[in-house]
């Protein structure tokens, strides 16, 4: 793939993921084919508009390690991603774990060329499947181990949408700023919050946790 970044760019991309990587306890091996999925985006973006952060320097502390700080808490298995815009999380997720079969769904074209040709280009093709509709529409009722969604709605509303998707016993992990104590108290019936997880991402100074939310039937 063409690269959009000069050398010392790319350099000074990889000094900062890598330091990012060793903190979230991952190997700085993942650095380059996590840098050739942020050059492939930041080149989609200068036409498509798939994000609105534009510093590649932003990119990889405000995607890449922020969608990466919830790995640890990540199960082997099955992931989908609903609402996943250009495949955050669930495309770093892939690179990191190749435990995981990632499923992202999204619903606006535009994105959905682009996560493909990201699956294509990035060699994910056999742990990674693009489904260009809304969650809902989705035909995998009760086939996967967990459920992630990044900047999509509240807990009830993500489980309105994707709820269906999980095995019993699934899990949701919701990435949240702060504590959402008032979304917790309205989870819907069958799910319950398995565990609440402060997560630190490198270079960001801003409040994060993810919600584990399990289903019970």
């Amino acid at each position: 793939m063409s690269e959009p970044f000069s050398s010392a760019q790319r350099e000074a991309l990889q000094v900062t993921l890598n330091t990012g990587l060793v903190e979230l306890g991952l190997g700085a091996a993942h650095a380059p084919p996590l840098l050739d999925y942020l050059a492939l985006l930041v080149r989609w973006n200068g036409t498509y508009n798939l994000t609105a952060i534009r510093d590649p320097a932003d990119m990889v502390v405000k995607h890449l390690l922020d969608a990466l700080s919830m790995h640890a808490h990540v199960r082997a298995g099955s992931l989908i991603d609903i609402g996943t815009g250009p495949g955050l999380p669930g495309i770093p997720l892939a690179i990191v774990r190749t435990d995981l079969h990632v499923s992202l769904v999204e619903t606006a074209g535009k994105k959905a060329r682009f996560l493909r040709e990201a699956v294509r280009q990035l060699g994910l093709a056999d742990r990674a499947t693009v489904h260009a509709c809304r969650a809902e529409q989705v035909d995998e009722s009760g086939q996967h181990d967990q459920l992630t969604a990044r900047a999509l709605g509240t807990l009830g509303e993500i489980l309105r949408l994707g709820g269906h998707l999980l095995k019993p016993g699934g899990r949701l992990l919701a990435m949240k700023g702060r504590v959402p104590d008032d979304e917790i108290a309205a989870l819907p019936p069958g799910y319950a919050v398995e565990q609440l997880v402060a997560l630190r991402v490198p270079g960001l100074d801003a409040e994060r946790h993810l919600v584990i939310v399990r289903k019970s039937h």
